[in-house]
């Protein structure tokens, strides 16, 4: 299992941590939002989803990546 903490803009309400947690758990990750801080730390594992994925399912729900 691999752990990453990605800077996520666009986040500011209980929405938008259900959409986001929601989006990276529908790949088989762990997702956890920290509103405060802007950030996602997902758990995941490299041989069944990529980080890359990962990215794209939270954008796809409206958020950009910073950094």
């Amino acid at each position: 299992m691999s752990t990453v903490t990605l800077k996520v803009e666009g986040m500011s309400c209980g929405h938008c941590v259900k959409a986001v947690e929601g989006a990276v758990g529908q790949l088989g990750a762990s997702g956890k939002v920290d509103l405060n801080a802007g950030l996602v730390t997902v758990e995941y594992d490299e041989s069944k989803v990529a980080l890359e994925a990962i990215k794209e399912a939270i954008e796809d729900q409206g958020y950009d990546m910073a950094g």
